[in-house]
């Protein structure tokens, strides 16, 4: 579904990424993780088409997404944090944005915007909104095109326990259904049983991308936070060995 070949990206001296190589396909869940700086804001941008890469390509579905932007009519995206215009209410938003792509009229889903009661809002200017129903209102967008891939960049921050439920349950239903979905999170274990598969980046380089059930045989571990700890301390002791 998404091939990432040989990705490359600079800003001035700084590497954000190095020779970046993915294969993902329908129905993974991919948990793209590591430190702040690590390069995952930047390949997320580069996968949306919102940062050009050097070197390299991305391809969906085998064609490139490179000055190409059609293809993002099959991605919903869930920024980390949501902006949209202030003075616009909350129906106003949904309907612009249903205005906008009418071709998906017949396939609105609407789970998320009937589990967050965003009808209750409906009449709210965006800028009256605290944070957590601002995310509310980003999950219901991703979701509102029912779309064939997801990127959701640390969808659960803000919300709370309930909240953050409803969401992890739509998501494995998505899962179910044999989407794609790629999605962040510094909380291991809002990923526990979401993801079937772990991408590490450090320092703009694939440090492991493994399949969750690979992880925890190599590691003995059946927590998956647990297990990526364990395998980071074991890759930095050897790294430290090689040293001496």
């Amino acid at each position: 579904m998404i091939s990432i070949q040989k990705l490359n990206k600079s800003y001035q001296r700084f590497k954000a990424l190095e020779d970046i190589n993915c294969e993902w396909n329908a129905g993974q869940v991919v948990s793209l993780i590591g430190p702040n700086g690590s390069g995952k804001t930047t390949l997320i941008k580069c996968i949306l088409g919102l940062v050009h890469p050097e070197t390299g390509n991305i391809l969906l579905n085998g064609k490139s997404i490179l000055d190409n932007y059609d293809y993002r009519s099959a991605i919903g995206y869930m920024p980390q944090i949501g902006r949209f215009p202030d003075h616009l209410k909350v129906n106003e938003l949904f309907r612009l944005l249903i205005e906008l792509r009418e071709e998906y009229h017949n396939k609105l889903d609407y789970e998320l915007y009937k589990a967050y009661h965003i009808d209750s809002i409906a009449h709210k200017t965006m800028r009256s909104l605290s944070g957590g129903t601002r995310q509310k209102v980003s999950a219901a967008l991703a979701f509102l095109f029912s779309p064939s891939i997801y990127i959701l960049d640390e969808p659960t921050a803000g919300l709370d326990p309930i909240s953050s439920e409803i969401l992890k349950d739509k998501i494995s239903l998505e899962h179910r259904n044999g989407k794609f979905i790629l999605l962040t999170s510094h909380i291991l274990s809002d990923l526990e049983d979401l993801t079937t598969d772990v991408l590490y980046l450090q320092e703009g380089k694939i440090k492991f991308q493994l399949a969750v059930e690979q992880i925890r045989t190599n590691t003995g571990e059946n927590k998956l936070s647990r297990a990526i700890a364990k395998m980071l301390l074991e890759n930095l002791y050897i790294s430290q060995s090689s040293l001496q």
